[in-house]
């Protein structure tokens, strides 16, 4: 088993900090994303996408997904449970992460990738080739700061994103504020108590440094 990973890149850290709640060591590989390694062809044979994580197993199937990735190990490894322990509770999971990373994770990727010149032809991750919108850069903002205040009003009365556990919500919500302060340099401000709290109570744990 081997994970393809990057650590200037925010989708393979929310498989590492994953890992490292789980208590699990994976072999990992770095992939060279500035050089263009990921678009190589060796290394599109396990993922024609070219993006990362890529998580190759032991009789060489490969699984290009961060989710796919943690829903992987949480089969394998459902203690302690991220991903929930019924059905009620996978399923408020789940829609909270997706929330995230639908609403945050994404919007900062819409902003960072229409704006920055390295991005040029590249505003969508993959292999194919596609022009940047500078308007993108103001509404991906945009949307990013309204996430921040819906993540604050969500957090009011309740320990983390998805309820009163920590779950796979809270990694992707903890990985995409990260992103976002280095990618739009907006961080949660006193404007936003309840989010301040928990940013500064998930960045404490052991596996926010993965």
């Amino acid at each position: 088993m081997l994970l393809y990973t990057c650590q200037t890149a925010p989708s393979p850290r929310r498989v590492r900090m994953f890992l490292a709640e789980k208590g699990l060591e994976v072999p990992m590989q770095e992939v060279d994303l500035r050089s263009g390694e990921h678009f190589s062809e060796a290394f599109r044979c396990k993922n024609p996408y070219g993006t990362v994580p890529v998580l190759e197993l032991d009789d060489g199937t490969c699984i290009a997904d961060s989710e796919a990735i943690c829903t992987y190990f949480e089969a394998l490894h459902p203690k302690p449970a991220l991903m929930g322990t019924d059905a009620r509770g996978q399923a408020l999971i789940r829609a909270a992460d997706r929330w995230v990373e639908l609403d945050g994770y994404l919007a900062v990727m819409e902003a960072f990738r229409n704006k920055l010149p390295g991005f040029k032809d590249r505003a969508l991750p993959g292999p194919h080739p596609v022009p940047q919108i500078e308007a993108l850069v103001e509404r991906g903002t945009q949307r990013y700061r309204n996430f921040l205040s819906d993540l604050d009003a969500r957090l009011e009365g309740q320990e983390f994103v998805a309820g009163a556990t920590f779950s796979v919500a809270d990694i992707t919500a903890l990985v995409t504020l990260d992103f976002a302060a280095r990618a739009l340099h907006i961080e949660p401000d006193e404007t936003l108590p309840n989010a301040r709290r928990w940013y500064q109570a998930v960045s404490a744990r052991p596996s926010a440094m993965a």
